[in-house]
């Protein structure tokens, strides 16, 4: 049976930013993707079909729906991981799964009947029904500098991205050769926090401040938009 997460999200500015990591990080670890600076880098590579449905569904508000990326961490994809993230009244559920460079390459390449018979992962060949079936292809490259904090007694982890940026030189995703454009000004941030069924009162005070308003915010959506105002 799947299990369903909370997301909290949150725009912030940089001065509410700066004051709720320092209380994070006197309660909660960085997690372990950070680097000395207790930042890192990600970079995702996200689909839609033909009729741009996980846009679309994303507008519309629609309570049940999924969409895929391939997501690397840092400035090079040493580790690739193919992602489906699916959303049901508010709460998210994601699957995974480990794929090559080479996987990827026939992925970018629209080979994906190739890749079916090569694999017996079943999210990898349910991508690739998808990709033959509904059409689906690669959309925009969203990047951004990421802070993440965990509690793993509670499952808890909040993340705060700055600098989130798109990009539709898709065919550049292995080789980060690719011009990026701002989705927020430079001062707004992303709060995100994830947790199962219980927040603990001490995170939850930290959180809730009261100039941060809960918003339904995707960085695909936002990119696809930003892609259309400059093209």
């Amino acid at each position: 049976m799947k299990r369903y997460r909370n997301e909290w999200k949150y725009r912030l500015p940089e001065a509410d930013l700066a004051v709720i990591e320092n209380r994070l990080a006197a309660v909660m670890d960085l997690d372990y993707h950070s680097g000395q600076s207790g930042n890192y880098e990600i970079h995702s590579l996200y689909f839609d079909d033909y009729k741009d449905t996980c846009a679309k569904e994303n507008e519309a508000g629609v309570s049940r729906r999924f969409k895929y990326r391939i997501r690397h961490y840092g400035s090079t994809p040493v580790i690739l991981k193919l992602e489906r993230k699916e959303k049901m009244d508010g709460r998210c559920h994601k699957d995974s799964a480990i794929i090559t460079k080479e996987m990827c390459q026939k992925i970018l390449d629209g080979s994906a009947d190739e890749l079916y018979w090569e694999t017996e992962d079943p999210l990898i060949r349910k991508f690739c029904v998808h990709m033959m079936t509904r059409l689906f292809e690669p959309k925009a490259i969203i990047s951004y500098e990421r802070a993440a904090y965990v509690e793993e007694i509670a499952n808890v982890r909040i993340t705060l991205d700055k600098n989130i940026s798109v990009s539709d030189h898709v065919e550049e995703f292995l080789t980060g050769d690719y011009l990026n454009y701002p989705i927020q000004e430079k001062s707004e941030h992303v709060l995100e926090v994830k947790f199962d069924d219980i927040l603990p009162g001490y995170i939850k005070s930290i959180v809730s401040n009261k100039n941060l308003q809960q918003s339904s915010f995707s960085k695909y959506y936002l990119g696809r938009l930003k892609l259309q105002e400059i093209n």
